[in-house]
């Protein structure tokens, strides 16, 4: 791949997020916590979907995509981090990082497509119900999965085969701890202004008007249930505010990472842990203790795996 852009860069320098050992240890366990959260809590989704056939219906089974898209997500920074905490010095290589910028924005192009879809889903439910299950029908929810991965994977090309070309040959301080597409074009020897600007089209202004489309739907759906049933409407509320919490935290750390002008390593790093760390840990939760589905079916599903171990 050096060859390939004639680089002569051929590892870049991450940054570190402590210094002392007392910081290292407490970031070590706050990571390790929640990455298993992470894992523990998503599986815990895409098994009891799975295994449930109570939950086959388009609403859990874009939940369950959302769960292992949460869970690649933070999988492709969370890990190194956690192995980064106590090394002095802390690099990447070169086709590590162009492998971490693409996966990033595969899983974030995916999760951005299934907010949407999944938002579609409650607009049906909610404001054309007799209509849902012939509009949300088995085929249209492939469609909608198979979608959000080719529109992931999109975004995520249209990007990278620019950055892949670029020639490395100076400064490789990415001055974050992991890579990202403006970062690591702002090191190239080459004037990126233009491909900068693409860069911030792509996912900063696309985030943004996702974001504001998906806000505005979602108050729209209120609005046309207070219009029909008043009592309704609280009901509704409760069942969009989990998705409308979801979509804040994912859109709102995006827009800054790749919109705000005046980025500061700190503000850049508290984002970036949310959209990495906290976010996925916190959609199980929001997912799971707002739904009585869930709930139930997950007590379910831990009564068969206590009763299957007792019988062995």
């Amino acid at each position: 791949m050096d060859q390939i852009n004639g680089s002569v860069v051929t590892e870049f320098v991450l940054l570190g997020l402590a210094q002392s050992m007392g910081m290292q240890l407490f970031l070590f366990f706050f990571f390790s916590l929640f990455y298993m959260g992470i894992i523990l809590g998503n599986l815990l989704i895409v098994c009891t979907v799975i295994f449930d056939p109570h939950l086959h219906s388009p609403m859990y089974i874009l939940l369950a995509n959302l769960s292992l898209i949460d869970l690649g997500l933070s999988s492709t920074t969370v890990p190194r981090v956690i192995s980064d905490l106590f090394r002095d010095y802390k690099v990447i290589s070169f086709h590590n990082c162009m492998i971490q910028m693409f996966f990033i924005h595969v899983m974030g192009g995916v999760e951005m497509v299934l907010l949407i879809a999944m938002a579609y889903d409650r607009y049906t439910a909610i404001c054309k119900p007799l209509y849902y299950l012939t509009i949300m029908n088995p085929k249209m929810c492939t469609f909608l999965v198979l979608a959000a991965w080719v529109i992931g994977v999109i975004h995520a090309v249209s990007q990278f085969v620019f950055v892949i070309n670029l020639p490395f040959c100076g400064p490789n301080n990415v001055g974050s701890f992991y890579c990202d597409f403006p970062r690591v074009i702002k090191l190239a020897c080459m004037d990126t202004y233009q491909l900068e600007f693409v860069v911030i089209a792509n996912s900063g202004f696309i985030s943004m008007a996702t974001f504001f489309f998906l806000i505005i739907s979602y108050i729209c759906i209120l609005v046309t249930v207070r219009q029909h049933s008043s009592t309704d409407l609280s009901k509704a509320f409760f069942t969009l505010s989990a998705h409308i919490t979801v979509v804040v935290l994912f859109f709102a750390p995006c827009m800054f990472l790749y919109v705000w002008p005046f980025p500061t390593k700190s503000l850049d790093t508290f984002f970036a842990i949310v959209d990495f760390v906290i976010t996925p840990v916190l959609n199980p939760a929001i997912y799971t203790f707002r739904n009585k589905d869930m709930r139930l079916a997950m007590r379910k599903l831990g009564r068969q795996v206590v009763s299957s171990r007792e019988m062995i």
